[in-house]
Formats: C-alpha cells, structure tokens, sequence
C-alpha cells in the first residue's frame, strides 16, 4: 500500500498537471530517502514529440521525477514544510534502457548530503527491477 496518493503528493510538492510526474509513494522514510512510482502510460503529453511512432520517454524527465521523489523525502520534513526544492545541478547521469509506455517507472532516491538547504541525492529509476537510469541531484530548499 502506498504511502502517498497523488493527491497527498500534491500537498507537498509544487508540480502540477501535466509536470508532475508521481504517482504514489510507496515507501518515505522523511529526509533519509523516498520510493516513487510512475505508470508510464502511452496518453503522456510527451509522447506525442517524442517520437511519433516510436515513444520514449524523455530522459530528462526520467531524471525530473526522480528530483520529484527527492523533494518529496524532503520536504516531508517538518522545517522544510511548504517550501520549494530547486535543482542545483545533475552529475553523473546514465541513462541504462527506453522507457517505454506500459512500463511501471520506480524512483528512489537517497539523500546523502545535507547541509542546511543544500544538499545532495543519488537517484536510480527502474523498471522490472533493471536500471534505467542514475543520477547525483543537487538541489536548495527555498520560498
């Protein structure tokens, strides 16, 4: 059972429709570390540019709603409650395999540096247990 709905997403992080990219969270352990899910369904807006006939999903939102997972273990702290996580930089990033419509997309990410609003996460997307993609997140909470 999910730990948040996407409604109670919602009432975390400031993404909205069509940028929010969770659907649930399965698993929140506040800012230590978060697990997300996205069922990657063939209706996404983004699918109609890329590519027509041939979907995949971007990998640069591939990487947004690992941030989106992120930001969520944080800001599910009671300090950082209503504020904003920004992306500061993207190290490391791979890309493994497509990520197709139909696929199940798990995000986790691991807070392994914070120090006051700056911070940095490891983040690894998967689906069907295989590695799709990696990336070191740095990121600073603000208004």
């Amino acid at each position: 059972m999910a730990v948040y709905s996407a409604k109670e997403i919602l009432e975390i992080i400031p993404h909205r429709h069509p940028f929010m990219l969770l659907d649930t969270i399965e698993e929140l352990e506040p800012g230590v570390r978060a697990v997300g899910k996205k069922c990657v369904s063939f209706n996404e807006p983004f699918f109609a540019g890329h590519f027509p006939g041939n979907p995949v999903m971007p990998g640069v939102l591939i990487i947004e709603a690992l941030a989106q997972t992120g930001a969520v273990a944080l800001l599910g702290l009671p300090e950082w409650k209503g504020k904003t996580a920004y992306f500061v930089g993207i190290d490391k990033a791979r890309f493994k395999q497509k990520v197709l419509p139909g696929d199940v997309l798990m995000l986790e990410t691991k807070i392994v540096k914070l120090k006051g609003p700056i911070g940095i996460g490891e983040a690894v997307a998967s689906v069907d247990g295989k590695v799709v993609a990696k990336a070191e997140l740095s990121f600073a909470i603000g208004e």
